[in-house]
């Protein structure tokens, strides 16, 4: 059985594209069940993630073609998803794995949300059967190293996320964000870790706007701010001087019509929007609005690069722990192949005595 993994990241594929590519997380089982269908897999797991989407697969014998599902499943052209594909195999695909767990090869480096997003993306793709024996061993010990990379390393000792990076980017705007009005829009662990940063650096008007409106009624009471309903999020929207949206919709949310009304209500004071939902909230064309200024998952890199230097040493032990495991699954592996040729050769000695 050999491991294969293809995917696009936010280092190989613009924004543009991982919105087209992005699974929401309710149907991620449907998903893996469709990779399934591919000829030659047997078994597939597939991980969307704002910065990410990957397909893990186990074949037999010969290499499913991975990049035409992607092709037909999200009816795209060929040559639009070629040159930002990249693909690994075997152990190369193993170590890859691990280091994404491990946040290795996040954005942000040590954020802690990427091991839970694998997770669900190998419970969606177990329970409609897509993981079995193969994946199932290379999933288990993939939390393993995950899980001994953030106790024997410092790696995520800062509490490093994409939310806190987008709240250190509003206060850079702004210079301090005190006396200013934030609203979130989305109230899931994302917003509820942006909530979080925004206190800590000084924030006291927070509006907290969710579909489900119990929920931002129980963020808003966390953080002692206010409830919005959805329905009146266009309403309201002008009061805020930053707008941080981390949203499951499959369109714009924010478009150039409400973007011009918000400014116009606000009397052309400006308004900062910080779009960290994959696909994007707020429309592109938002950003051409003067007074207008739109951030979107892919302008936070440039944040990011200030934690990295800082972070580097423990890089270094977490990528020494991660090859050492990937050592120790190769040769897991080598000895359960033996393991037919063993039965078989005891049998033979048994007829034979």
């Amino acid at each position: 059985m050999t491991i294969r993994l293809l995917g696009v990241n936010h280092r190989t594929a613009p924004i543009e594209l991982r919105e087209r590519l992005a699974i929401a997380p309710e149907s991620l089982g449907e998903a893996a069940r469709a990779l399934l269908g591919t000829p030659g897999v047997s078994e597939g797991m597939i991980v969307s993630t704002c910065n990410r989407v990957e397909l893990v697969t186990s074949y037999e014998q010969t290499a499913p073609d991975v990049m035409d599902f992607l092709r037909r499943y999200f009816a795209l052209d060929a040559d639009v998803l070629r040159p930002h594909l990249y693909e690994y195999e075997g152990a190369d695909a193993v170590r890859h794995l691990f280091r994404v767990a491990s946040s290795l090869d996040s954005m942000v480096l040590g954020e802690p949300q990427i091991l839970g997003q694998v997770k669900e993306a190998y419970t969606a793709a177990r329970s409609v059967g897509a993981v079995q024996s193969s994946l199932e061993r290379l999933l288990q010990t993939t939390f393993t190293v995950a899980k001994r990379v953030r106790t024997e390393t410092q790696i995520g000792s800062a509490s490093v996320s994409i939310a806190s990076v987008a709240v250190d980017l509003a206060k850079k705007i702004f210079g301090s964000l005190e006396g200013k009005t934030v609203l979130l829009v989305g109230a899931g662990k994302m917003s509820e870790l942006a909530a979080r940063h925004l206190i800590q650096q000084g924030a006291n008007s927070i509006l907290i706007a969710n579909r489900t409106f119990d929920r931002a009624v129980h963020l808003a009471q966390t953080f002692h701010g206010r409830a919005v309903r959805f329905e009146d999020l266009y309403a309201v929207a002008d009061q805020a001087d930053i707008l941080i949206t981390s949203t499951g919709a499959a369109q714009p949310i924010f478009r150039r019509e409400q973007a011009q009304q918000f400014l116009h209500r606000r009397r052309n004071r400006p308004m900062f929007y910080i779009d960290i939902a994959v696909p994007r909230d707020v429309a592109p064309e938002v950003n051409r609005l003067e007074g207008a200024f739109v951030y979107d998952i892919d302008d936070l890199q440039s944040v990011t690069a200030s934690h990295m230097h800082e972070r580097s040493q423990e890089a270094m032990q977490a990528e020494a722990i991660v090859q050492a495991e990937v050592e120790r699954f190769a040769t897991g592996q080598q000895t359960l192949s033996a393991v037919p040729a063993i039965v078989s050769l005891q049998q033979s000695m048994e007829e034979l005595r």
